[in-house]
């Protein structure tokens, strides 16, 4: 029987859960892709508590983008999630890449980070 491409980001999932996981000095980063839009959430493991989270949903980056797909959204989503946590005082994290290839839209999301701060 064929894998579809869920049962593969299952599976990828899985595997990168077993060896990542977020602790009060260095929470995880966790990426969310669907098809239309991308999430991102800072999460303590050890509290099961989410820090700060941010997506392409929210009103102030959906007015700024033309298209909530591309790697513009997600660079977007990145910067703005790097903001946030170091507004809380995160700046090292552990990158949870959810499954998905490090690759585009995961890729563009993680630079963005980066590049606002956070070190991972």
């Amino acid at each position: 029987m064929k894998a579809t491409r869920k049962d593969m980001v299952r599976r990828r999932h899985g595997r990168v859960r077993r060896k990542v996981s977020g602790t009060p000095d260095r929470p995880r980063l966790c990426v969310f892709r669907s098809h239309q839009h991308i999430y991102a959430q800072v999460i303590d493991d050890t509290q099961h508590h989410t820090l700060v989270a941010a997506s392409t949903l929210e009103p102030d980056v959906k007015s700024q983008l033309e298209s909530s797909r591309d790697c513009d959204a997600a660079a977007a989503v990145g910067k703005l999630l790097a903001e946030r946590a170091q507004a809380k005082g995160v700046t090292q994290v552990v990158f949870d890449r959810g499954g998905n290839l490090y690759h585009g839209r995961v890729k563009a999301l993680a630079d963005a980070a980066r590049e606002a701060g956070l070190n991972f």
